[in-house]
C-alpha cells in the first residue's frame, strides 16, 4: 500500500522543507529564489498556498496569490505589496522528483483551481519554465507569447493563463 499524501495549507514548520525541495528543482537552472522571496509569496496570500504532506515530509508545494493579469513576481525581490486582483497567479507548484508520475501536480493544481473557484477568481495565469508549457497547455492554460518576460525566469519562459469557471449556488457553470 502506497503512502497517504495529504493536501494541506502551509504551516511557519514547512519551510526547511519547501526551501530545500525548491532549490532541488530549480538551482541548476539558476531558477532558485532565496527563503525570504517564497515566504513572501505566501504571506501575501496564506489560503492559496499549499504544500503535499506525506508522513510529515513535504513532497510537494504551489505558492499562488492574486496578481494583475500579465503581471509576475520579480524573481529577485519580495512581495511587499498584496494586490486586489480577479487573477490567481501560480507562482510555482514543485513536486519531489520520487514522487513524480502520481498525478500529484494535476492534483494541487484542481485543488487549487477549486480555491481559485471558491474565492472567486476569474483567471489563474503562471510563467511556464524549463519546457514546461506543454504540462500547463494539457492542464487548461493558453501561452501569451505577447507578453515579456525578464531573462530571470530562463530563456523558454512563457506567460500562462486560463479562466475559472465559477459556479452558481445550484452547481451549474457561471460561465
Amino acid at each position: 500500500m502506497g503512502r497517504k499524501v495529504n493536501i494541506r495549507h502551509i504551516s511557519e514548520g514547512d519551510w526547511d522543507g519547501i526551501v530545500a525541495l525548491e532549490a532541488s528543482i530549480y538551482i541548476e537552472s539558476e531558477l532558485s529564489e532565496e527563503r525570504e522571496a517564497l515566504e513572501s509569496r505566501a504571506h501575501a496570500s496564506p489560503d492559496t498556498c499549499f504544500v503535499l504532506d506525506c508522513e510529515q515530509q513535504i513532497v510537494g508545494y504551489s505558492l499562488a496569490l492574486p496578481y494583475p493579469t500579465f503581471h509576475y513576481p520579480d524573481l529577485t525581490r519580495v512581495e511587499e505589496t498584496t494586490f486586489h486582483s480577479r487573477n490567481l497567479h501560480l507562482h510555482d507548484l514543485a513536486v519531489a522528483e520520487s514522487f513524480r508520475g502520481r498525478g500529484l501536480a494535476k492534483r494541487l493544481i484542481r485543488h487549487l483551481t477549486a480555491t481559485a473557484r471558491s474565492k472567486t477568481y476569474e483567471r489563474m495565469s503562471l510563467v511556464s519554465v524549463g519546457g514546461s508549457d506543454t504540462f500547463w497547455s494539457a492542464n487548461g492554460f493558453e501561452a501569451h507569447h505577447e507578453v515579456s518576460l525578464p531573462k530571470s525566469y530562463g530563456t523558454n519562459a512563457v506567460y500562462m493563463s486560463k479562466t475559472v469557471s465559477l459556479l452558481r449556488p445550484d452547481g451549474a457553470s457561471r460561465w
